[in-house]
Parts: C-alpha cells; sequence; structure tokens
C-alpha cells in the first residue's frame, strides 16, 4: 500500500512535465499596441490556452528552457527578437508573426509563418491608379531578393516597368535614391530593413516631394510624412488567419511554409493627391480602397 501511495505521488510529481502544460507560448518582442491586435484576432478565433512572454520584460529569457519545462503545444512569436530566440527549438512547432525576418534565410523545418509583404498585385493597382508605369525601387537582395522576383512578375503584367536599385548597406540608399532622378514618375518604398531605416526613411520622402514624385509604401505611420498611399495589413485578421494555422498545427498539421497576409486595404493621402494632380477618384471608384 504505501508502495502505490509512492508511485501515485512519483507520477503526480513528474506527469505535469511530461503532459502538455497549455497550448501556445506567446514570446513578444517587446510590448507593442500593434501586437496587442494581431493578439485581439488571434484570440477571437477559436480559445487556445497561452502562456505569454515578453523579451523586452527581462535581460536574459531561456526559451529553450521554457518550452521543455512547460512543452506547450506550439509557440508563437511576435516580432524578429522573438523569431531569434525560438529558432534554437528544433521540434517545437513555431508560427511567426510581425517579423521580416521570417523571409531573410531558411529556417528550421518547424518554423513557419505569415510575412509582412503584401501582394505585389496590390501596389501594382495603386500604381495604375495613379497612372504611373515607371517605378523605381531599391532593395537589398539578401532580404527582399524573393519579393522582386514575384513583383517583376507583377509589374509586367500590369504594364509597369520597375526601376531597380540595389543597396547594400544602409548608407548607399541616398546615393540609389539620387541615381533615379529623371528615371522614373513614382516610388516604392518596400518593408526592407536595409533600405528604410530610421536615418533613411525622410530620404525617400524628401526626393518624391523634390521630384513631385507619388510614393507608395507599406504601413499607415508614412501617410503623415508624405506617402501618396499606402498598403494597410489588416492585423486583427492577421491573428484570426494565425489562428487558423496554430489549430492545423496543433492537430498534427505538418506543412511548414510562409504565406501573405490574408487580408490589407488601401489608405490615400488625399492632400499628396491633390498636390500632385492625380483624381482621388481612382481610388474611390473602388471598393478596394477606402481614403484617409
Amino acid at each position: 500500500m504505501r508502495y502505490l501511495i509512492f508511485l501515485i505521488l512519483t507520477c503526480a510529481t513528474l506527469l505535469p512535465s511530461l503532459a502538455q502544460a497549455y497550448d501556445v507560448l506567446v514570446v513578444q518582442s517587446r510590448r507593442d499596441p500593434a501586437y496587442d491586435e494581431v493578439l485581439k484576432g488571434f484570440r477571437a478565433q477559436r480559445h487556445l490556452s497561452e502562456r505569454i512572454i515578453v523579451l523586452s520584460d527581462y535581460a536574459d529569457t531561456d526559451i529553450v528552457r521554457i518550452v521543455r519545462e512547460d512543452n506547450p503545444g506550439l509557440v508563437l512569436t511576435l516580432g524578429d527578437s522573438a523569431l531569434t530566440a525560438a529558432r534554437k527549438l528544433r521540434l517545437t512547432p513555431v508560427l511567426a508573426l510581425m517579423s521580416l525576418g521570417i523571409h531573410k534565410q531558411r529556417w528550421s523545418d518547424n518554423i513557419c509563418g505569415i510575412g509582412m509583404f503584401a501582394s505585389a498585385e496590390r501596389y501594382m493597382e495603386i500604381f495604375k491608379a495613379m497612372k504611373v508605369n515607371r517605378v523605381g525601387v531599391l532593395h537589398n537582395p539578401a532580404k527582399s531578393g524573393w519579393y522582386l522576383q514575384e513583383a517583376r512578375h507583377a509589374a509586367q503584367t500590369a504594364g509597369i516597368e520597375l526601376v531597380i536599385r540595389e543597396v547594400r548597406e544602409p548608407r548607399e540608399t541616398l546615393a540609389q535614391l539620387a541615381s533615379l532622378a529623371g528615371k522614373v514618375n513614382g516610388l516604392w518604398m518596400l518593408p526592407d530593413t536595409t533600405t528604410v531605416t530610421r536615418e533613411t526613411s525622410e530620404a525617400y520622402f524628401r526626393f518624391a516631394q523634390e521630384h513631385s514624385l507619388p510614393l507608395a509604401s507599406f504601413s499607415v505611420a508614412y501617410l503623415g510624412l508624405g506617402a501618396a498611399a499606402v498598403v494597410e495589413i489588416d492585423l486583427v485578421q492577421l491573428g484570426r488567419q494565425a489562428n487558423d494555422m496554430a489549430v492545423m498545427m496543433l492537430h498534427g498539421g505538418s506543412d511548414r511554409y510562409v504565406v501573405k497576409p490574408g487580408k490589407t486595404s488601401v489608405k490615400a493621402n488625399l492632400s499628396v493627391l491633390k498636390h500632385l494632380g492625380i483624381s482621388s477618384a481612382n481610388f474611390e471608384a473602388s471598393s478596394n480602397y477606402f481614403s484617409e
């Protein structure tokens, strides 16, 4: 009898470490309202038990140890730092969101995610609406070369010429922008962390203003700086999309891939369009567009 009691107590001690403690370990790079929006959508779809860790709250966090001790069904990362911390995992599925780094290199087979690049076709719609047919674009091939392959095809289909400049280091951005003078009638700002930094982003808008060029970008924050239009990712819908993928992964889904965000919308800066002599009716006439 004593042996039986001892065995039961031993199992009770060991089993929590062996059983799945919760469904999802959420690892955030930092506290960010955008991440809150994503999680709002993630939680609205289907309920999954979770634990949240914000890396910026700690000097050092050992995600591998936490996963080993907690044994979650999967790890959901938000941001590049979170994805980097989770890349040491080899068996636990990882679903990466809000990270440009998901496209940067080949990850382990247990990592998949939703990218931060909207479809190139969406941008071509914008340029056609603004009657732009020669578009300047800067990029680092190591970070967004894969996307430029898609963009070239989309541009060709739309009858738009891409005038491409390669940038290997942020300091090259200004010179490459200057090389576009007189060669393009529109500018495209990609979410490329080499060409678009805190130091270089203003250069895009100065160049666009000096040469009276409409600029299309990827963040609504750039509308106030002078972007003519942006393609915005619906963050709540992104969370819902992630929830669908998470449920599939928790039920044994084995596909490992990076998909595009499922829902995007276009916002236009009406004052910039008016200044450039571009009719806002080109945007308002389509239900795909709405203006700010």
